[in-house]
């Protein structure tokens, strides 16, 4: 007889199949956790809104609801700007548009340094002010400036349209600072253009941040990893890959391979990556993204930590900025940029 765990000859009286590839299970209820604030179990109790239909919108339908995300984005990013006491300036660097996100108090061990900041919004959303949200949040917890690229994104402009300006802002940002004291961080798509941006900087031997925060990276395009699945309709933000998500993402990609390296960076070379630090949540859609990221930077001997939130859906640390885990994520982030950056 095959050998069982114990827990499954009391819960089944027999051995699973070894050979199954898949597994149903039956319907089922979700509290909401009371391990969580209150203000984030708001956050984390309504169901999932969307559609797993893929979107069949023109170019200029895309658009259009873009602007409709970019308005939207920037009044909060109003609100945010007086609620967390910073200044957010538009600028030209590198010809590429970006925010200078500065709070009324730079800590002193931060004189010298600087973030740049990538914006998420599954490469199609979130333009204008709006990409400066999480900066908002990152300089205020962080006593820090930050400066946030509003890349160019599609349908007008496609892959590589936003590696090419985040790549353009960095190599204009050292030409003033060391390096060193220069972190490189996102959320989402912004996660994965930070290891993208941090693979080609290796590949063009130019010079690479002191340190990285990808959030919650969408570092595979294909839809591949266990909680695309376990947590599909359980991840109250994204839902589910199939629909608008697969549909964002080969409109980014256009003509290429999802696959490729600085499309999908779990494909790529990891090794000699600045120190990172990844975060997830339990709920969320891309948290196996997140792990295999953090598995793939530990096994290219890089130093990396993973920090993973109860309860949360994808990237609602940036979303429920009233809750304290928000806070608490990005003093976290703070805290790691401060060990990791030169002074």
């Amino acid at each position: 007889m095959k050998t069982c765990w114990i827990a499954l000859y009391v819960l089944a009286g027999t051995c699973a199949a070894q050979t199954a590839t898949e597994r149903s299970i039956p319907a089922r209820t979700i509290p909401t956790p009371a391990t969580v604030s209150p203000e984030l179990q708001k956050a984390i109790a309504p169901a999932w809104q969307g559609s797993t239909a893929a979107p069949k919108l023109t170019n200029e339908e895309w658009k259009a609801r873009a602007k409709q995300f970019e308005d939207g984005g920037t009044q909060m990013v109003e609100g945010m700007k007086k609620k967390f006491s910073v200044t957010v300036t538009e600028q030209k660097i590198g010809g590429v548009r970006v925010y200078d996100v500065k709070p009324d108090t730079i800590a002193e061990a931060n004189r010298r340094r600087l973030l740049v900041h990538v914006h998420g919004g599954a490469y199609v959303f979130s333009g204008g002010e709006a990409a400066a949200s999480e900066a908002v949040l990152m300089a205020h917890h962080g006593q820090i400036e930050v400066i946030s690229v509003d890349y160019r994104m599609p349908p007008d402009f496609p892959f590589p349209a936003a590696l090419d300006d985040s790549l353009a802002v960095w190599k204009e940002v050292v030409k003033s600072h060391d390096p060193k004291n220069v972190g490189l961080f996102g959320t989402s798509a912004g996660g994965g253009l930070t290891l993208a941006t941090v693979i080609k900087l290796k590949e063009l031997k130019a010079p690479l941040p002191g340190a990285l925060m990808a959030g919650t990276p969408w570092a595979d395009l294909t839809k591949t990893g266990d909680t695309y699945y376990t947590n599909e309709f359980v991840d109250n933000v994204l839902g589910s890959n199939d629909g608008f998500l697969d549909s964002a993402a080969r409109l980014y990609a256009g003509t290429h391979d999802l696959k490729e390296p600085l499309l999908s960076p779990i494909y790529g070379d990891l090794s000699g990556f600045p120190p990172t630090i990844l975060i997830s949540g339990t709920r969320d859609l891309f948290l196996s993204n997140t792990v295999r990221v953090h598995q793939k930077l530990l096994q290219s001997g890089n130093r990396a930590e993973l920090l993973v939130f109860e309860g949360e859906s994808h990237a609602q640390y940036e979303i429920a900025v009233d809750a304290p885990e928000s806070g608490a994520a990005f003093r976290e982030v703070a805290q790691f940029f401060d060990r990791n950056l030169g002074k």
